[in-house]
């Protein structure tokens, strides 16, 4: 069984739940839900099971909540494993792309998935088979994105267009709507062919540089340098502040938007957002349809 490295993504402020939620200790990091924050209940489900294999976690964040990342998992008896503090929030792009730059360089056939880190979904089992069906298309070099199965037409959240309707099956992945107006939200409720875009993402490293060199390359050379002079503070990696000031401050999603139509790209039903790469040419998206719906907390950003 292939081990995956679940990657968190850990730096949002969550201010729009004030005072429950705010800049120095956002939403992820409080026990909205049960007993465990959202930031833990996010690890322990990227943990191993019978259907699916986790290497150690690696966490992206920035350094106001470096402490609280590392306690957080100590207290639910995870080893914290790599935690890479960016110098500024750079949306999730240069995120992405440094945490796969940073796996490929100690493992070549490194296998990622990148989750938010305040997503509640209740359905673990469904989860992991979910992820171990994507294993197939990111074998074949595809990158997968995972979506949520509309139940309304929601405005709050951006979507995925299907080739067809999937039965639980990987099918092609067309391309990321832009959060629509309620008409066409009801329109895509309508057609049974879109999926609220889950914001999660399974690839091997290899080809999400790949992606990001095709179409991203400004990107490539301030993440490298940053890499590269990397600081280690205490148990965690600083990444250098000079060069990751001049990355791009983008979403995956948003430059994904604009980028014609993957070829190769394929979806299967279950999870919410996309990185940049993913809305080109070797995409999948994840479908596989749970019963019990992952949730935000807060709308979608």
């Amino acid at each position: 069984m292939t081990d995956i490295i679940p990657v968190l993504l850990a730096g949002g402020s969550g201010t729009r739940l004030w005072p429950l939620s705010r800049k120095s200790y956002p939403k992820q990091f409080s026990s909205l839900i049960g007993d465990q924050s959202l930031f833990q209940q996010s690890a322990l489900r990227l943990t191993s099971s019978e259907k699916v294999a986790f290497a150690p976690h690696m966490t992206m964040t920035n350094s106001e909540f470096r402490f609280i990342v590392g306690e957080q998992l100590h207290s639910v008896g995870l080893q914290p494993g790599p935690i890479l503090i960016e110098p500024e929030g750079k949306n999730t792009a240069p995120a992405i792309l440094a945490a796969s730059l940073y796996a490929f360089a100690r493992d070549p056939g490194a296998i990622l998935l990148v989750a938010p880190s305040d997503h509640v979904i209740p359905d673990v089992e469904a989860f992991h088979l979910a992820l171990g069906r994507g294993l197939d298309a990111v074998s074949k070099g595809k990158i997968v994105t995972f979506g949520i199965t509309p139940t309304r037409p929601e405005t709050g959240y951006g979507y995925l267009q299907l080739a067809r309707t999937s039965m639980g099956e990987a099918v092609d992945l067309l391309r990321f709507v832009e959060k629509p107006d309620a008409l066409r939200a009801q329109e895509m409720l309508d057609a049974g062919s879109f999926l609220w875009n889950a914001g999660i993402f399974m690839f091997r490293a290899e080809d999400m540089i790949e992606a990001f060199t095709l179409h991203s390359p400004e990107l490539l050379e301030p993440v490298r340098a940053a890499l590269g002079a990397v600081q280690a503070d205490l148990d965690f990696l600083r990444l250098d502040p000079a060069s990751w000031a001049l990355c791009a401050d983008v979403s995956t999603t948003v430059k994904a938007t604009h980028l014609p139509s993957p070829p190769k790209a394929c979806a299967l039903s279950l999870l919410k957002t996309m990185p940049k790469p993913c809305g080109m040419r070797n995409v999948a998206s994840a479908r596989v349809d749970l019963r019990c719906k992952p949730q935000r907390i807060s709308p979608v950003q």
